[in-house]
C-alpha cells in the first residue's frame, strides 16, 4: 500500500513541478518549443533511447550524463547538472 501511495505522490508531484515551470515562463510554455536536457534524469524515467538502450524508462542511475529528458526551451541550463549536449557516460 505505501507503495503505490509513494508512486501517486511522485505522480503528483510531476505534474506540479511541470505546472510551475510553464507559469515561470509562459512565453516558453505557450509556443510549446521543447530541448533535450542531458544529465538531470532519476534511474528509470529517462525520455528515449541512450546508453546501451533502446527506450524510455531504462536509464540505470540518477543524473546520468548520456541519459535525458524532454523539456520546455530555456528550462535545461537552470537545472543542476542539465546540459544541451550528451557527455559520455562514467
Amino acid at each position: 500500500m505505501q507503495s503505490k501511495r509513494a508512486l501517486i505522490t511522485a505522480a503528483i508531484s510531476g505534474v506540479l513541478a511541470a505546472g510551475a515551470i510553464a507559469l515561470a515562463n509562459p512565453a516558453v510554455a505557450a509556443d510549446g518549443a521543447k530541448e533535450k536536457c542531458y544529465g538531470v534524469t532519476k534511474a528509470g524515467k529517462n525520455d528515449c533511447a541512450g546508453n546501451g538502450h533502446a527506450c524510455s524508462g531504462q536509464s540505470k542511475k540518477d543524473a546520468d550524463p548520456g541519459e535525458w529528458l524532454s523539456l520546455p526551451a530555456g528550462t535545461c541550463d537552470r537545472l543542476l547538472n542539465g546540459k544541451a549536449t550528451p557527455e559520455k557516460a562514467q
